[in-house]
């Protein structure tokens, strides 16, 4: 079997998984899988699915191709107050749902799931891999926000209120859709959750020189964007306690 087949036979599991978290929390829920024209038989394995439960939901995207253009394009088409993502690969455990939910409905802003916040963790993870990601996020650094700055900023595990979103515009093409929410929107408290980052249960990492030229590009944006909130005058009710 393929690395792309494998991939779409672990969608089962993972939607599984994700259900059998977030039912004992007795709260309304959607789980969209936006899928990119795979042909893999990711759409097929959903459909079926999708027929026994409506709360799952499949988006197709023709003639285009990205992690941040498909979680916008999930997003876009959710009512929901509080929107999330999570890969399909079993690197992010389901599990962790109601953890992250419990910190949203204690007030947080957004909830992510973290590699390096204390008790969390990477396994099997090369050294110089594991160096490359501790440096990508040393230089988030001067990007994030006083008072809510988070150890893992590169997370593709979170939850987030839809209100902190209001006027941002996310890189379709972009991978770091996290990153560019706590430097872009209108985040006031973020939780930390440990989690150990797992195995890849099917296809590949996608990781390459081309991701690492584009996360450099995207630092200088968030740097543009950074500089000019910063320098932009705030009415006087956000200087206001939260």
């Amino acid at each position: 079997m393929s690395n792309t087949s494998a991939e779409a036979a672990n969608i089962h599991a993972v939607l599984q998984r994700v259900r059998t978290s977030l039912d004992p929390l007795a709260i309304p829920y959607e789980l969209i899988v936006v899928d990119d024209d795979s042909g893999d038989g990711t759409t097929e394995i959903v459909h079926r699915i999708s027929e026994t439960d409506p709360r799952v939901r499949l988006l197709v995207r023709s003639n285009a191709r990205g992690l941040g253009g498909a979680v916008v394009h999930g997003w876009e088409r959710s009512e929901a107050e509080i929107v999330g993502v999570i890969d399909a690969d079993l690197q992010h455990p389901p599990e962790l749902l109601p953890e992250l939910w419990k910190a949203i409905e204690s007030g947080s802003d957004l909830a992510l799931a973290s590699r390096y916040a204390e008790a969390g963790g990477v396994r099997n993870w090369h050294p110089l891999r594991h160096g490359l990601s501790r440096i990508a996020i040393w230089l988030t650094h001067p990007l994030q926000k006083p008072g809510i700055r988070v150890l893992d900023p590169m997370s593709g595990f979170f939850l987030v209120r839809r209100s902190c979103l209001c006027g941002v515009t996310l890189e379709t093409q972009g991978f770091k859709i996290l990153l560019e929410i706590l430097v872009r929107g209108e985040v006031g408290s973020a939780t930390e959750i440990p989690f150990s980052f797992g195995r890849r249960e099917a296809g590949t990492s996608k990781a390459g020189v081309k991701e690492g030229l584009d996360y450099l590009f995207l630092l200088g944006r968030l740097v543009r964007d950074a500089f000019a909130l910063r320098r932009a005058p705030q009415p006087a009710e956000n200087n206001l306690p939260r």
